[in-house]
């Protein structure tokens, strides 16, 4: 498998349009791949070369772009963006494709997004990886605010909150719609309680860069749930760690012990 994105296909969901790719080994085990805020199925996954990793190591790769991302629907609603709904439109993938488990691998949003999947259909769920995102997803991931403002600033160079810049920046890179991003990251950091952690029963990983100022740390997320690892990603940012080796060899090793933590 190469690195150019593959052919997309969509289905409806409470409204909304979600695009989503179905590649790799038809009868191999499934792992549902869920982007990051202001990314997409292509950015997080195809580019950085997971798509390639995962489909050359047997598995049935299905990935989507979330509401508001890449080629879904993009409503300017921030009601519509809770991670419930977004982890609505996953469970309704998989069932749109007759898959009844799947791994589930999310990256920052699509981590908490993959959390709220394990809670509210754990049937569907057979093992999580959590990326770029730790503890943080209990206590929260620092300041966002600035990131909407920056995202409908009339221009990059009008933004001086330093992640705000980044966020802004990328998604200029990923010619995001930047309203739909502003709806989105202004309802989609609900976070979970120690307690709801606690009753994810799956096994998990947790990666998170050594240079993330985002994430919080895998070691306190893990310490929460009863089959949860961490693994720390050397040298790497919130933006990098993604695609990195030490990242991808330790996930192919978690799902080929069977998703066991």
């Amino acid at each position: 498998m190469d690195l150019n994105p593959p052919p997309f296909s969509r289905f409806m969901h409470e409204g909304m349009e979600i695009a989503f790719f179905d590649e790799g080994d038809p009868s191999g085990d499934p792992i549902l791949l869920i982007h990051g805020f202001a990314s997409s199925a292509n950015v997080n996954w195809v580019y950085p070369g997971w798509l390639k990793t995962l489909g050359d190591a047997g598995y049935r790769v299905i990935a989507l772009d979330n509401r508001g991302h890449g080629k879904s629907s993009k409503p300017y609603d921030p009601s519509l963006y809770h991670p419930q709904q977004m982890a609505g439109d996953a469970a309704a993938l998989l069932a749109h494709l007759g898959i009844g488990k799947a791994h589930v691998m999310g990256y920052s949003m699509g981590a908490r997004i993959s959390a709220f999947l394990a809670l509210a259909h754990p049937d569907r769920v057979r093992s999580l990886v959590f990326g770029g995102l730790g503890i943080g997803m209990v206590t929260g991931a620092g300041d966002w605010d600035p990131i909407a403002d920056a995202l409908l600033a009339p221009s990059l160079e009008s933004v001086t909150h330093p992640r705000g810049r980044m966020f802004r920046a990328f998604a200029d890179q990923t010619k995001s719609d930047r309203q739909a991003l502003a709806a989105c990251i202004s309802t989609s950091r609900d976070l979970l309680s120690p307690e709801e952690m606690a009753r994810i029963d799956v096994p998990v990983l947790i990666g998170v860069g050594t240079k993330d100022e985002i994430a919080g740390s895998a070691q306190e997320l893990a310490a929460l749930m009863p089959r949860a690892k961490a693994l720390d990603i050397p040298g790497r940012d919130h933006m990098l760690a993604v695609g990195d080796r030490v990242f991808k060899k330790a996930v192919l090793e978690f799902l080929g012990e069977g998703g066991r933590a």
